[in-house]
Order: C-alpha cells, then structure tokens, then sequence
C-alpha cells in the first residue's frame, strides 16, 4: 500500500504512542509466567505442611485464569487455591527479583479488612513468597504480617501495605535448590517476553518515518484495507492513537481470511497482531467464534512446522532467522493470550488452556541460547 493511498489516512509519528494494552500484558504476563512455574513445587511444599492430609494445588480458577483484563485493572481473586482435606485456602504469591530491599511489601488490602474500626487478618489466607537471587522461600500468615510488619504508604504502589523490615524478613527464608530451576526458566521466559515485545517498537520506527500527517481521522475508521499490508499499517495506527474502525466485525473477517495464504511468519506476526486489535474491542457471534477458533490452530500449526531443532523459526530465505524467531514468538504470545481469553471469556471448550507460558514454543531453552548468542543462528 502506498503511503498517498487515498483510501488510508495516517496519523502524524508524534502521535504514534506506547501501546498501553499490549504493554500492560506484557506487564501482567511477568508474574503469570512465575505463577505457572511453581504450581508443581508449590504443590510440593504444601503438602509438606500439612503432612497426611490431602492436598491439591491450582491456579484460582483451575486451568481457566487470565493473566489480564480486557479494560486493566487487576483481579481480586487470590493466584492459587489449596485445598486441604475439606478446608480451603487462598494463597497470595509474591517474589523478589533483587537483593537489598530494605522492606519487603505486602498489600494492606491482601493481608487484613476491616471489622468495625479495627483491621483483622484475613482467615484463611496465605502467602508464597520466593527469593529468586538468594534461591529461598517463605510461607508467611497474615498474622504474621501483621505482628512484624509496619503499616505505611508504599510511594511506587500509592496504597498502604505492611512492610517487614528486612532482617526479621530473611531470618523467615528457607533454602531450597529446586528453585535454581524454577528461577532460571523464570528468567528465560522474562527475556524471551522482552525479546519478541521488541517488534512492537521496530514496527513503530519502521512507520513513523513514513507517517503523513492526518487528513480526517475519522475517515479511517469506516474503510476497510485491501491487502494485509494496508490492514497491519491501518491497525497498528488505530491501536496506537486509541481509536476504533466502525465496522470492526467485518475487518476480522477480512483478516480472517488472510491466514489461509500467509507463507511467512512475518505475514503470521501481522496477521496475529490485527487479530488481536479488532478481537479485543468486539463480541463474536457464534459463527466468528468458530472461525477464529479454526484460524489460531490453522496459524499455530504453521508456526511449529516453521521450527528447526536448534531452536530457530525459519520460513524465508529474505529475512534474518533471528528477525523470524521473533515474529513467531510474537504471534506465540498474543495467540496464548487470545486462547485463554476464548477459554475464560467464551467457555471455548476447542482450545487447550494454556498452563505455561509460551508452551507453543517448543523447547524454549534452546531458542533462548540462540538468541543471547550462547550459540549462533545459523542462516
């Protein structure tokens, strides 16, 4: 598409802005991952716990959670249920990723509520804390929260929480080397997130050096592109100056279609991205339910037969593997994010849940090491 088409108007590249949702998915994503990585383990210590009773660890919700929510905003639920023989508990996770924290912050809101005018702990409630640099774990009461911690406003959350002073913190921690593991597939998928977050902004510069100014905003919201090309440019524009086209319905149809003749996992990544801007603004009908559906399995089948036993994708000889690997992380991760949004949202009953980030990836290990350059993509 050309970029005088009369048919597309752009935005000036002032006012191409940080996409605010996908970013905060990102942002949500981060403590997800470290959530599906421990349920295994935490089921573990739980059991330690309460020795000879039964016990049985899940994500609140069982396989059907979301990570985040379609206007923002975070759940109020707990991260895990356990539960104990017929006794049931809410467990809170949280995790520190550095050393030297003076404090160590704990949500007034989670931790206690109020009872006339004075503040109780809340029954039946837990928290799972992991020390990922020290490799060391707690398990902490409200109660304790309570009794060690100081109630102060926390500047970077601007809310109240108990803070626990760090040497009566860390004389709580318990070793355990299991968690080596756990951390290090923590930390590989953060990177593997940042890594594939990154077309976002190559895609921002590619367009704003081309941008024109706006000529009637307005009139880009009622056409419809003609080509995949025109409709990645039309939506990565619309979605980053917060507007909406009228006819959004009919655009997913359009796109839709495109996913039948895509060759390349650069066409995937744009095809996936429109996906995900139009299906987060619309309600489906049945009949758009069930195609989209059939599409995400017809694009991730794609993906995995572009992927090599080193770890890289490859689909074209034009573009660098490592540019490649990155489109297919990208359309990996928002597809994920579309199927549990289909499984929570439309009781979607044809997707797999997904129970570990980028489980579509394959051996994320070995993708890891090509791209830190542990070891080389080969062309």
């Amino acid at each position: 598409m050309k970029i005088s088409d009369a048919k597309t108007i752009y935005a000036q590249s002032s006012d191409i802005k940080g996409r605010d949702y996908l970013q905060y998915r990102k942002d949500m994503k981060r403590k997800a991952i470290a959530e599906l990585e421990i349920v295994e383990w935490l089921q573990k210590k739980m059991q330690e716990i309460f020795p000879g009773k039964t016990v049985r660890v899940a994500k609140a919700g069982g396989d059907k959670f979301i990570w985040f929510l379609r206007k923002g905003g975070v759940s109020r639920t707990g991260d895990f249920i356990a539960k104990v023989d017929d006794k049931e508990l809410e467990i809170e996770f949280q995790y520190a990723a550095k050393e030297g924290l003076e404090y160590y912050d704990f949500k007034t809101s989670k931790v206690a509520k109020k009872k006339g005018k004075e503040l109780v702990p809340i029954k039946n409630k837990l928290f799972i804390y992991i020390h990922k640099p020290l490799l060391k774990w707690a398990i902490l009461s409200p109660e304790w929260l309570m009794k060690n911690g100081k109630r102060e406003e926390v500047p970077a959350w601007r809310c109240e929480a108990f803070r626990v002073p760090q040497e009566k913190f860390v004389a709580e921690l318990k070793d355990d080397q299991e968690l080596k593991e756990i951390c290090h597939r923590i930390d590989v998928k953060n990177y593997i997130l940042d890594f594939q977050h990154q077309l976002i902004e190559k895609t921002k510069e590619k367009l704003s050096s081309a941008l024109q100014s706006v000529v009637d905003d307005r009139r880009i919201l009622r056409i419809v592109p003609n080509d995949l090309e025109s409709f990645f440019k039309v939506c990565f524009i619309l979605d980053n100056i917060g507007r909406f086209p009228k006819n959004g319905n009919i655009w997913l149809v359009y796109v839709l279609s495109y996913a039948g003749t895509c060759d390349t996992l650069e066409e995937i990544s744009k095809i996936v991205y429109c996906i995900d801007f139009l299906y987060s603004q619309l309600h489906l009908e049945p009949n758009e339910l069930k195609e989209l559906v059939a599409k995400i399995k017809q694009i991730l089948g794609k993906i995995k037969g572009t992927r090599r036993a080193d770890g890289a994708y490859v689909s074209s000889l034009g573009v660098s593997p490592l540019e490649e690997t990155r489109c297919a992380l990208f359309s990996i991760n928002l597809l994920e994010d579309l199927v549990q949004d289909l499984v929570v949202n439309y009781s979607c009953a044809d997707l797999e849940p997904v129970t570990k980030i980028y489980q579509n990836a394959g051996e994320i290990e070995k993708t890891y090491k090509l791209i830190t350059g542990e070891q080389g993509i080969a062309g």
